[in-house]
């Protein structure tokens, strides 16, 4: 049996709980779901540098999942052009059911394995790209489907799952698996698997955005002012890079386009 599917002997008589005690045993496996990437370090870093070889040779990077799996997927590929200033193409969540199933479940979908195929095989996948592609129980059909296409094309397949040596594994170059173990309720993998796919997404796009040269030091030099908190954030950045005051740091941007480095460059030339 999955491991993701087995039950938690912790939480047996979760029914019966009183609210503080759900809510305390909810956050125990919380924990453990953080210390289950510990072991998955290396994959991930190995998974960076793939990408990141490939991205800067004009690819791109795909995200593929279904239901929970691929919601986060598509949460982490939209939040990097308003983060890093980057196309909204550098970066792709594909989930199965389309952008309906964003909000609704879209029963059947993940079954669909020549639907996979068709998804990916729209954005005319070259060598150069990276597919990532997320279930965690490691078998989902259209997911597999996704990652066939990506191989036979030379992209750079990547597994992430919550159980070794499964389906999706054995088509992957690379494969990252955090046995984050049995749910506090039996196969909810929106739980603790979705946490820890979370955050290691969150660490692969940071790691590639930051590799190819969108971070400076720690701060986002590549923002782009979609809104006023945006704009402050900016403002922010110039001030802790050049030591001007926040009103000479937003006349510059304005000058300048409201491009940060090039803020950045005309108070280092003297203005």
């Amino acid at each position: 049996m999955l491991k993701t599917e087995m039950r938690n002997p912790k939480t047996t008589h979760i029914d019966r709980m009183s609210s503080e005690q759900i809510v305390r045993v909810i956050q125990d496996e919380n924990k453990y779901a953080v210390q289950a990437i510990d072991t998955e370090l290396a994959a991930i870093s190995a998974a960076v540098d793939a990408i990141v070889r490939r991205m800067k040779e004009g690819g791109r990077l795909f995200y593929v999942g279904c239901g929970t799996s691929g919601r986060i997927g598509v949460l982490d590929a939209s939040e990097c052009p308003p983060t890093y200033g980057v196309a909204d193409d550098l970066i792709i969540g594909i989930i199965a059911g389309g952008d309906h199933a964003l909000r609704y479940a879209v029963e059947g979908a993940e079954d669909d394995e020549q639907q996979g195929r068709t998804d990916l095989d729209a954005y005319h996948l070259r060598p150069c790209d990276s597919v990532v592609g997320i279930s965690a129980a490691g078998g989902a059909a259209y997911v597999l489907g996704a990652l066939r296409l990506a191989k036979e094309r030379g992209a750079l397949t990547v597994s992430l799952t919550c159980n070794a040596a499964c389906p999706l594994e054995n088509v992957a170059d690379i494969a990252i698996h955090p046995d984050t173990g049995a749910e506090v309720v039996t196969g909810s993998t929106r739980m603790k698997a979705g946490s820890a796919h979370k955050m290691i997404l969150n660490m692969i796009s940071t790691s590639v955005m930051i590799q190819m040269g969108y971070v400076y030091e720690n701060l986002m030099v590549h923002l782009k002012p979609s809104n006023r908190k945006l704009k402050n954030r900016m403002i922010g950045i110039v001030c802790d890079l050049t030591g001007v005051s926040s009103s000479d740091a937003e006349t510059l941007l304005t000058e300048n386009g409201w491009n940060i480095r090039e803020a950045v460059r005309h108070t280092q030339d003297g203005r």
